[in-house]
């Protein structure tokens, strides 16, 4: 079952879709946890992730999928626009709103975020105590790493034709005129946020009909100057952490690394970073790891909830 519910984030209306629980295996006397999920660069809830939330909500947990503002159904403008801290923010409104869902547990939270939402989740996990568990999927968790990282993929021609859109974009943007764009996926030598051979067509296969392959340029910055990876060490839930040990998008190392801050399980899987979504060939175990590891945790939480 699922429903669209909406809810407030800083003062604009976000997005979500529900899925309740199919079952009342994981609920306490309080009632049933709930795992809230985003995705990652220009992403939308209907791209790729109902697989996984539909599996977490056969599990028996409630599932509330939104879109960050500015994307998808969610409102906000301008459009297309990725602000790290504001989408943050969007992630404790969604967890705020996941909490008031009827029949939650609102001290069993559990966050869940793929490629730079793997790192929001690091950020919004950290220091809380009403989180019950976190999974992190082919994390982007570093923006100097991932800096690094490009270099061995693009030509340097590459890289500075894309700092130097997303400078000019943060000069626009600062002068109050409409947002410098530039495509989320393109081709290889074309412009773009992600232009690895093979991501324009692997994002491709997972859009669906609210998502646009268009984002403001100044992204290219912002990241750079992020590093969640730190936040990993102030999470006090259990943590899973899955990388794609050839991962050309989000360094695997930085990913390594964050884990071992956050005392995490990990699993690795021997492909590229889309290989974890619907439709290729690691997404079957990745979801299925990510299932085992909150029925495992959150079974102990609900013995502790009913004692």
């Amino acid at each position: 079952m699922r429903e669209t519910v909406t809810f407030d984030a800083a003062g604009t209306t976000c997005e979500a879709w529900h899925f309740a629980a199919e079952h009342d295996g994981l609920a306490s006397e309080v009632g049933r946890p709930v795992v809230v999920m985003a995705h990652g660069l220009g992403g939308t809830k209907d791209s790729g992730l109902e697989p996984f939330a539909r599996a977490f909500a056969a599990a028996g947990l409630e599932v509330l999928l939104f879109d960050y503002r500015g994307f998808g159904g969610s409102g906000g403008e301008p459009r297309q626009v990725v602000s790290l801290d504001g989408q943050l923010e969007d992630y404790e409104a969604a967890l705020q709103a996941a909490a008031d869902l009827p029949g939650v547990d609102p001290s069993r939270l559990v966050l869940w975020g793929i490629s730079l939402a793997g790192g929001h989740v690091l950020r919004a996990a950290a220091d809380r105590d009403d989180i019950a568990a976190v999974v992190s999927v082919v994390p982007m968790v570093d923006g100097l790493a991932a800096a690094l990282h490009a270099t061995a993929s693009h030509t340097p021609g590459e890289l500075l034709r894309s700092t130097a859109r997303g400078i000019r974009g943060r000069l626009v943007s600062r002068s109050g005129r409409a947002p410098v764009m530039m495509p989320v996926v393109a081709r290889p030598g074309e412009v773009g946020a992600l232009t690895l051979p093979g991501a324009l067509e692997d994002y491709l296969s997972i859009a669906g009909p609210t998502w646009r392959n268009e984002i403001a340029a100044e992204v290219t910055l912002e990241l750079g100057t992020r590093k969640p990876a730190a936040a990993a060490a102030r999470v006090d839930a259990p943590l899973l952490v899955q990388i794609a040990d050839f991962d050309q998008s989000a360094p695997p190392q930085a990913a390594a690394k964050a884990a071992f801050k956050g005392r995490a399980e990990v699993r690795h899987y021997p492909c590229d970073h889309f290989d974890l979504f619907p439709g290729k060939p690691w997404h079957d175990a990745a979801r299925d790891h990510a299932v085992a590891f909150l029925v495992r945790h959150l079974a102990s939480t609900k013995v502790t909830a009913d004692a």
